[in-house]
C-alpha cells in the first residue's frame, strides 16, 4: 500500500476536503500527520485546541483513509522555551546553546520536556488513541538527526554522572575500567566527572565510549515514555517510529526499535548518495547523480527490516529534488516507481511519499511534493499512478519476506569505537560494513541484517565487518549456527571500556579462532599493501594486522611480507586486513560455493531481490540490460530486457 505525508494545519481548511478526495483517487492508503504540529495543538500553556485536528481525521477518514499520527515532540513550541530554557540542548564542540528556530531543540537529558513530552503524547493519546479512522503511531519524528544525540548540558552532565553511578557502582571500578591512572585522571566522587568535551587534546576513549553509550540510552529512554503512553490508550493501533541511518545518530537503533511493532525508514536516494560519495572521483558519481546508488537505498532498507518484526514502512519517501543535501537534483524519469518497488521487493509493506503538496514557505520550499505548491501534478504523480496497477499484479500479499542465506552482522560499539578511536584517518566502519554489502550483492544475494546478539540460525555464512566487543552470548550463538562466519579486522579488538583485552587481541573471538594480534598499522588510502589469496595480489589496505596462529587452523592468504593476512580455524575465518570490493566479491563467492548458496555475478548497475516466490531485477543504468533471469522465466513485470532506470519481476521457482 502506498500512503503520503500531509500537513492540514499550513493549508487553509477549504482544501483539506478536495486534498482528501484526490489522495483517495490516486490510490493512497495511508496519512502521516501532526508530527510538526505541537503549537496549533497548545497554542497557549496548557490551553489545548484539537478541534482543527478533529475536523481533519475526520474529512481524511471519511474518505477512507487511515490515519498515522505522529507525535509533535520534534519541536517544542516557542513559548514552552521561554518558560524552560533550559531543555536546550548544548553543542558538545562548541559549548554554544542551539536555540529555537529550526527543530530538534531539546535535550533527551531534560527531565522538565521529558515531562513535556508525555503531557501532549497523553493529551493526544487520550483523544484519538480509539478513534476508528486513526490506524497507528509514529513516535517523534527521525530521532537524533542534525547532530542531536550529543548534548553537553547541565541536565547531561548530571544524569551522565548518574550513569555512570548505576554502571559501575564503585568509583575505583569506574577508574580502573577507564584507566584514569594515566595522565592523573583519577576521580574522588561520581559529581567530580565532566563530559568527555572541550579538553586540550583527546579525551580518554574509555569516556568517550561511556559518553556514547549513555546518550544513546538517554534517547531510549525517551523513546520509550511515549510508547509507553501509546499503548496504555490506544489499543489495537501500531506504534512505529521513523529512523534514519544509525551512522547519522550515533543511536542504537536495535534499542530503539525494541518495543516497536515495526521499523520505518525516510528514504532519500539522491541526497544520501550524494553523502556517501562526497569524496569520490566525480566521473564515479554522476552515473547515480539522478538515480542514487544501486547498493546505498537497498543498504538502508535492509538494516530497517532488521530492526523490529513485521514488514517495515517507508515513512518519507523522496518523490523529486530536496533541499538538504550538498546538492539537489532531480529524480531520473522513472526512478520513483523504481525506488518504490524496490521498498516492497526489500520487505516493506507500506511506502509513503514526502510530502503531499510542496510547501512555498519556511526552510523546506525547495522539497518537492506529489503536488506543486498551487496544486498541480509534480513529475512524480504518473509514476505513482504507474506503480498503483503493478502493485495489483504482484500481490506482494502472497509473498511475504523469507530469511535470506546471508546474515551481515552491524555493531553499534563498532561504530562507536571507530568514530572514538579511528587510529587512521580513512577508517570508516560505515564504509566498511557498506563494502562488504556491495560485494555480497553485487553477487546476486540477498542480505539479512542482524545484531550481534541477534538470531543467527539458518544462516549458511555470517559476515562480520567488524566485532569489537564480542560477547560471550554472541559466540555462542554463532558457534552453534553452523554457519561460515567471517571476521573483519578489529574484531575482539577491546573489552567495553576500551582496553585492549587479556592475552591481545581478539580477546573471547579465540574461542572461534585462535590467533593473536600481535600490532596493528594504518596506511594512507593511496600508500596500500597487498595480500594473495588463491594465487592472485588484492589490495590490503588501511587497516593491517600481524597475526599469530596461536591454535589450530590454516592460513589462507598472506600479505606481501609473508605474515598471515587471511586464516580459518573450522567455520570461522578471520581477515586481518581491510581490502577492496574486488577481493570481498571473489572471497565471499567462494565461501558461498562452500555453503551452498548460489551466486550470480550481476552487471555494476543491475540488482536483484526475492521476495516470496518473486524475483526483482533494478536497472540503475541509462541503457537496456538483459534481466539476470533464468532461461523461459515466467516474467509477472517487464521482459528479458530491463529498460534504462526499469524494473523486471518473474515468479523464482526456488
Amino acid at each position: 500500500m502506498l500512503g503520503v505525508c500531509y500537513y492540514p494545519e499550513q493549508w487553509s481548511q477549504s482544501l483539506w476536503r478536495e486534498d482528501a478526495r484526490r489522495m483517495k483517487d490516486l490510490g493512497l492508503t495511508y496519512v502521516r500527520i501532526g508530527e510538526f504540529a505541537w503549537s496549533r495543538f497548545e497554542p497557549e500553556p496548557g490551553v489545548y485546541d484539537f478541534a482543527w485536528f478533529d475536523e481533519s481525521i475526520a474529512i481524511l477518514g471519511e474518505a477512507g483513509l487511515k490515519v498515522v499520527i505522529g507525535t509533535p515532540t520534534a519541536t517544542p513550541p516557542k513559548w514552552l522555551i521561554d518558560r524552560h530554557p533550559e531543555i536546550l540542548p548544548v553543542d558538545p564542540d562548541t559549548g554554544r546553546v542551539r536555540g529555537f528556530g529550526s527543530r530538534r531543540h531539546y535535550d533527551f537529558s531534560s527531565d522538565v520536556y521529558l515531562r513535556e513530552c508525555e503531557r501532549i503524547v497523553l493529551a493526544l493519546a487520550e483523544r484519538y488513541g480509539e478513534n476508528p479512522h486513526v490506524a497507528g503511531w509514529q513516535t517523534d519524528n527521525e530521532l537524533s538527526c542534525h547532530d542531536t544525540t550529543l548534548s553537553a548540558s547541565p541536565a547531561a552532565k548530571t544524569a551522565f554522572q548518574a550513569w555512570c553511578a548505576a554502571r559501575y557502582g564503585d568509583l575505583q571500578a569506574l577508574n580502573t575500567a577507564w584507566g584514569n591512572v594515566f595522565w592523573s585522571m583519577e576521580y574522588r566522587s561520581f559529581d567530580e566527572i565532566e563530559l568527555p568535551v572541550g579538553a586540550v587534546t583527546e579525551t580518554s576513549p574509555a569516556h568517550r565510549m561511556a559518553y556514547r553509550r549513555f546518550s544513546s540510552d538517554q534517547v531510549v529512554r525517551f523513546h520509550d515514555a511515549q510508547v509507553k503512553i501509546l499503548r496504555a490508550h490506544s489499543p489495537g493501533r501500531f506504534v512505529t517510529h521513523n529512523f534514519i541511518p544509525m551512522n547519522e545518530t550515533g543511536v542504537d537503533n536495535h534499542a530503539v526499535a525494541a518495543d516497536l511493532d515495526f521499523a520505518a525508514y525516510d528514504n532519500y536516494p539522491l541526497g544520501r548518495t550524494d553523502l556517501l560519495m562526497a569524496g569520490d572521483d566525480p566521473e564515479a558519481f554522476r552515473p547515480y547523480m539522478r538515480t542514487g546508488h544501486p547498493d546505498f537505498g537497498t543498504f538502508f532498507f535492509d538494516q530497517t527490516r532488521g530492526l523490529a518484526p513485521g514488514a517495515f514502512w517507508i515513512m518519507e519517501q523522496q518523490p523529486g529534488p530536496v533541499n538538504w543535501a550538498n546538492h539537489n537534483p532531480r529524480p531520473a524519469p522513472g526512478m520513483v516507481r523504481l525506488w518504490t518497488l524496490e521498498a516492497f521487493a526489500h520487505g516493506a509493506g507500506v511506502v509513503s511519499y514526502f510530502r503531499w503538496r510542496q510547501a512555498p514557505f519556511a526552510q523546506e520550499q525547495m522539497h518537492a511534493g506529489l503536488l506543486r505548491p498551487d496544486s498541480t501534478h509534480a513529475a512524480a504523480w504518473p509514476e505513482i499512478e504507474t506503480v498503483l496497477g503493478e502493485l495489483a499484479t504482484l500481490d506482494l500479499e502472497q509473498n511475504p519476506t523469507v530469511r535470506a542465506k546471508v546474515a551481515l552482522m552491524v555493531d553499534v560499539n563498532a561504530q562507536w569505537l571507530g568514530e572514538i578511536e579511528r587510529q587512521g584517518k580513512s577508517y570508516d566502519y560505515t564504509h566498511i560494513l557498506l563494502d562488504h554489502y556491495r560485494a555480497l550483492r553485487a553477487l546476486g544475494l540477498d542480505v539479512d541484517f542482524v545484531p550481534p546478539e541477534g538470531d543467527v540460525s539458518g544462516y549458511a555464512l555470517v559476515v562480520i565487518p567488524a566485532l569489537s566487543t564480542p560477547s560471550a552470548k554472541t559466540l555462542a550463538n554463532l558457534a552453534a549456527s553452523g554457519a561460515i562466519v567471517v571476521f573483519g579486522p578489529r574484531s575482539g579488538a577491546k573489552t567495553l571500556d576500551v582496553t585492549l583485552p587479556e592475552g591481545l587481541p581478539p580477546g573471547p573471538l579465540r574461542e572461534l579462532m585462535p590467533i593473536r594480534v600481535l600490532s596493528v598499522e594504518t596506511l594512507r588510502p593511496d600508500c596500500s599493501g597487498a595480500l594473495t589469496w588463491n594465487g592472485k595480489a588484492y589490495a590490503s589496505r588501511c587497516w593491517r594486522e600481524e597475526v599469530e596462529l596461536a591454535g589450530e587452523g590454516e592460513v589462507l592468504a598472506r600479505f606481501d611480507e609473508g605474515g598471515p593476512a587471511i586464516v580459518r580455524s573450522g567455520r570461522a575465518v578471520y581477515v586481518a586486513s581491510l581490502t577492496d570490493r574486488d577481493f570481498l566479491a571473489d572471497f565471499l563467492e567462494g565461501l558461498c560455493a562452500e555453503a551452498g548458496v548460489a551466486t550470480q555475478r550481476l552487471h555494476k548497475d543491475v540488482r536483484v531481490r526475492r521476495r516470496g516466490g518473486l524475483a526483482f531485477a533494478f536497472n540503475y543504468s541509462d541503457a537496456r540490460t538483459p534481466a539476470p533471469a533464468p532461461e523461459g522465466a515466467d516474467f509477472v513485470l517487464g521482459g528479458a530486457v530491463i529498460g534504462p532506470r526499469d524494473v523486471a519481476v518473474w515468479r523464482d521457482p526456488s
